[in-house]
């Protein structure tokens, strides 16, 4: 006798809310493992008092988070879940744009053919409007603009700064890291920071930038209580041992904040 998973109405009601229709890709093969994920991801997860998130915020990070672990094809489907819930498809591109500062092109160019298959197949013409708002002449000093006001008067002409030998590698943090991607319409600053931030947590092996861009969020009004719920979300889509570091570094943030707020 085959296997009927157990899923708890609450799982089914937010499945029926994100992928309207749809049932379980794993549901013949795999219902045990469908049983366990989806009562934890779409329900426990979604519905834990202190993890709640409206669903724009938590699809943006996970989308972010499932480019950073290179998830596709999960991916995938939650590009049509976001979407459903309200993700707009100029948001949904500005993250995979964002994410080739943070992963590079070989990363991101399978979720750019992705996210063009899922909006070409809702009826989406492509390309969309475009966002930029620097130009060659003025993406530098408006990148720059960007990091003095996520990370304070310290980051002021930064681009400038450092040995002679690596001096170009800061100017690109500030005219393409920073110029050709967060000035941007389409996501604010405190979207840029939120996606940045789960970028590198899923990831892994980055735990410095993860604090500093923990710093960042906060300062931009991001909280550690915001923070510590975008984690509790990207549980199930990144797992345990890279949710842990995350939190270390938001706690790591709030904790040098504090000393320097003295």
């Amino acid at each position: 006798m085959a296997y009927e998973p157990k899923i708890s109405e609450a799982a089914l009601a937010y499945r029926e809310h994100i992928l309207p229709g749809r049932t379980p890709e794993l549901a013949e093969t795999d219902p045990e493992f469908v049983e366990r994920f989806e009562n934890f991801a779409f329900d426990e997860v979604v519905n834990e008092p202190a993890a709640q998130l409206p669903d724009r915020e938590r699809f943006l990070a996970i989308l972010a988070a499932l480019l950073g672990c290179q998830g596709v094809d999960e991916f995938t489907l939650m590009a049509e879940a976001a979407l459903n819930a309200g993700v707009t498809p100029v948001e949904l591109r500005e993250v995979v744009y964002q994410a080739s500062a943070y992963l590079g092109i070989g990363r991101v160019l399978p979720f750019l053919r992705a996210t063009n298959e899922v909006l070409l197949a809702r009826g989406v013409e492509l390309p969309l409007e475009p966002q930029a708002t620097t130009t060659a002449e003025t993406r530098v000093a408006a990148g720059n603009e960007v990091q003095v006001r996520y990370f304070g008067e310290g980051m002021r002409e930064s681009w400038k700064s450092g040995p002679a030998e690596r001096a170009h590698v800061n100017r690109w943090l500030a005219g393409h890291c920073f110029g050709d991607w967060y000035t941007r319409g389409g996501l604010g600053d405190k979207d840029r920071e939120l996606i940045t931030f789960c970028f590198i947590v899923a990831q892994g092996g980055c735990e410095p930038q993860a604090t500093a861009h923990a710093t960042g969020n906060m300062s931009l009004g991001n909280d550690r209580d915001f923070l510590y719920r975008v984690v509790s979300q990207l549980v199930p889509y990144i797992g345990y041992p890279r949710s842990l570091n995350a939190l270390t570094c938001v706690d790591k943030a709030a904790e040098q904040l504090a000393e320097s707020a003295r």
